[in-house]
């Protein structure tokens, strides 16, 4: 899109719905564009260690609430031993990087702290609590965090149920935060829970090592609640590493249903892609719509919508052209800013990135509303939508503002 084009602003609305429908961009070169993109706004990764059956695999659907997918199925190789998880796929909000064969094979972790001390933003030790043999994992421990003494350490205890006597249920409220641990837990649990954190005092550095105990069930092994525990761990998750992911992945009390909180991690994968886009020197529109035209197709998708001509004209009608003057104002004033020596390439390039962000983040929003309403056969006001799309653009920008400032690599 040439400058000059931008000049006729009726027609500008015209030209973000080619680039919707048909955003003409060489695969590879978008391919290239994002990959760069990612490394300015980098997806936080959560390195998790443990056994196989550990229960590695049902922290990622309790976080991610993503129970109905093949998450193995998902998982590709990083390492000769480990491998990662995006999710969600293919704008991801996080990434698991699981360690495999602790406990099963001679394991020697320098290769996967060599690659993971470049990567993770938190490391997860995953531990089953009727196993006491633990020793592969704390050593692998012990030498991370002798090379890496100021890394932080979550350690999740996990499967409380294998160790409850017959007939009983979990402890309500959570008790396991409590030193001594209470009489209320069963005594064979209690006593398994201390062995284990005792057995892990001596580990070496100076950053915090947190425990918490979950049990991550499903319905048909009747235990209520069945994520018995997921706010304490959430908790630790963002005491430890300050990420903002429980909001990211969840969405908060608005998000109410597991097509809301779906849609949600889509935008906001979809948000950080973007920004990075933002951050590069020369922002295309074209390439930016083309991944912004992907984020509307798959909100489409799940609300059971055509993202046909004929949708995409009612919609960006609906959004008007008032919507269309402050996106194409957004986007002219960060092409122009980052062209400033020096303040261009600093508190541009930062402008930049929270503007394409907050912009992609505020338009997944609106698509939400009217595919909602679209679907359920109601009426559409364009005010709504319009207001709607104003007041998710600050937040969008909050969200991108706590991801650029606080996450930091463990090393």
């Amino acid at each position: 899109m040439k400058w000059n084009d931008l000049e006729n602003w009726s027609g500008y609305w015209e030209q973000l719905r080619t680039a919707f429908t048909s955003p003409k961009v060489d695969p590879d070169v978008l391919d290239a564009s994002l990959h760069a993109a990612r490394q300015h706004v980098p997806v936080p990764v959560l390195w998790l260690l443990g056994k196989t059956q550990a229960g590695k695999t049902s922290i990622i659907k309790a976080l991610t609430g993503n129970e109905t997918a093949e998450i193995g199925n998902g998982f590709q190789p990083c390492t000769r031993t480990s491998q990662f998880y995006d999710f969600p796929t293919p704008a991801p909000i996080v990434r698991f990087l699981d360690t495999r064969g602790l406990g099963e094979v001679s394991y020697d972790p320098s290769e996967d702290i060599r690659y993971c001390e470049t990567q993770a933003h938190l490391l997860v030790a995953v531990v089953k609590v009727a196993d006491l043999n633990q020793a592969s994992v704390f050593d692998v421990l012990h030498a991370i965090r002798k090379r890496h003494p100021e890394w932080p350490v979550l350690i999740v205890q996990t499967g409380l149920h294998d160790l409850y006597p017959n007939g009983f249920a979990h402890v309500l409220p959570w008790p396991y935060d409590d030193d001594p641990l209470p009489d209320s837990i069963p005594l064979d649990l209690r006593r398994a829970l201390q062995a284990q954190r005792n057995s892990l005092k001596p580990l070496p550095g100076f950053a915090p090592v947190q425990w918490v105990a979950v049990d991550l069930t499903l319905p048909e092994d009747g235990f209520s609640p069945v994520e018995y525990g997921l706010e304490a761990l959430w908790q630790r998750i963002e005491a430890l590493s300050s990420l903002g992911l429980q909001y990211q992945l969840s969405g908060g009390k608005e998000v109410r249903d597991i097509y809301a909180r779906a849609a949600h991690q889509h935008i906001v994968g979809y948000t950080f892609t973007a920004a990075g886009l933002g951050a590069l020197p020369v922002v295309d529109l074209v390439s930016v719509s083309a991944v912004q035209a992907k984020m509307l197709h798959g909100l489409a998708k799940l609300y059971g919508q055509h993202w046909d001509q004929s949708t995409i004209s009612e919609f960006l009608g609906l959004m008007g052209v008032g919507i269309a003057s402050n996106y194409l104002t957004r986007w002219l004033t960060r092409t122009v800013v980052k062209i400033i020596p020096v303040w261009g390439q600093t508190i541009g390039t930062l402008w930049s990135v929270a503007s394409t962000g907050s912009s992609t983040y505020a338009l997944g929003k609106a698509a939400i509303y009217f595919f909602a309403r679209r679907k359920n056969g109601l009426n559409i006001d364009p005010d709504s939508l319009r207001r709607l799309y104003a007041e998710e653009l600050k937040r969008g920008a909050l969200i991108l503002k706590q991801r650029l400032h606080k996450p930091e690599k463990s090393e």
